[in-house]
């Protein structure tokens, strides 16, 4: 997995294949950003690319896009090695049955590092969920990040960097990885999981950028979820009776409709795709020429733009995300779905 073959992040991969080609790579990195957004895949190819027997000076990209300083070829005994996760100078140190990254396994990866790499130029150990690293593991890691050895640069990929402790944060230059755009995530539905373009628009408008949530999406019919949500925004728009808004809401605060979901389930991803659709309307609201991620709904958002303002956009995202944070903290999804009919 070279950067190249890596989804988005381009200026993300760009600054670290700088690092690597100038000698100037941290020993020590956290890769922080949503689930599913590709941390754990660049992770390896900063791996691949540092170890890399044929190097690739500079690399470009198919698009024909500004190059990258260096890249890995992907091709060679190392970058295979590595891929298959059996080289003996690369690690990737994951939460246990218990959902949590033990001492011991920190004892062990401070230890190997105590040593020249058996083979590579340098031994790179990626923690996958850094946020499951327990306190003591964290504690342990904190004499190897401050006095780091030369042969070995450590990678803490996690999804919540505020879990880890600040003296952890403090000795890790954090790299930043953003959500995905819902077109590059429609794209790669199309491509890997065989979508046609409408069901893939569909899941990615409610994927938040990540490629495991829009698969997830996918298979819980998102089509379905985003036809409801634009119905009862055109429902909410044509009535201000709080009965009428009451009784449409019923539609998204059901259950999962034979996709197998929870009521709860269900209810979230209505709300995701409300988001997706206030998002397009706020774009409309603009007069933005681009930008808009469901383009298959755009006339028919159009035509909701007039009772939906940039004002009345922000302040329904704004109450679809306190929706949503109630959902998580154990509201009753019924409880949680009127109060967004009255809302937006």
């Amino acid at each position: 997995m070279s950067f190249r073959r890596i989804l988005g992040h381009r200026p993300t991969l760009a600054l670290l294949a700088r690092a690597v080609d100038a000698g100037t790579l941290p020993p020590s990195l956290i890769l922080a950003g949503p689930a599913g957004v590709g941390k754990r895949l660049a992770a390896t190819a900063l791996a691949q690319t540092l170890n890399c027997l044929s190097p690739v000076r500079p690399a470009p990209w198919p698009d024909g896009a500004e190059p990258l300083a260096v890249d890995a070829c992907g091709e060679c005994s190392a970058c295979r090695r590595i891929a298959r996760r059996i080289h003996p100078d690369f690690a990737v140190i994951e939460p246990g049955e218990n959902g949590s990254i033990r001492i011991d396994a920190v004892r062990e990866v401070v230890d190997s590092t105590a040593f020249r790499p058996f083979e590579a130029r340098r031994r790179v150990v990626v923690f996958d969920e850094a946020e499951a690293l327990v306190e003591d593991a964290q504690n342990a890691l904190l004499k190897t990040l401050e006095e780091p050895p030369s042969g070995s640069v450590l990678v803490l990929v996690t999804a919540q960097p505020g879990t880890l402790l600040p003296t952890v944060r403090s000795r890790c230059p954090i790299v930043r990885f953003a959500p995905l755009a819902p077109l590059d995530v429609a794209a790669w539905l199309m491509r890997e999981a065989g979508l046609n373009e409408d069901e893939a628009r569909a899941a990615a408008a409610v994927s938040r950028g990540s490629l495991t949530l829009a698969r997830e999406a996918a298979q819980a019919g998102a089509g379905g979820t985003r036809e409801a949500a634009q119905r009862l925004l055109q429902r909410i728009a044509d009535t201000t009776d709080p009965r009428a808004r009451l009784d449409a809401v019923r539609e998204i605060g059901g259950k999962g409709k034979g996709s197998g979901a929870s009521e709860r389930e269900a209810l979230a991803l209505h709300l995701h795709a409300l988001q997706a659709l206030l998002r397009d309307l706020g774009v409309l609201a603009t007069h933005a020429a681009t930008g808009v991620a469901n383009r298959d709904l755009e006339p028919a958002l159009a035509r909701l733009s007039d009772a939906f303002g940039a004002d009345r956009v922000l302040d329904g995202f704004a109450a679809l995300q306190a929706a949503r944070e109630a959902l998580d903290g154990n509201g009753r999804p019924k409880t949680v779905a009127d109060w967004v009919a009255r809302r937006l």
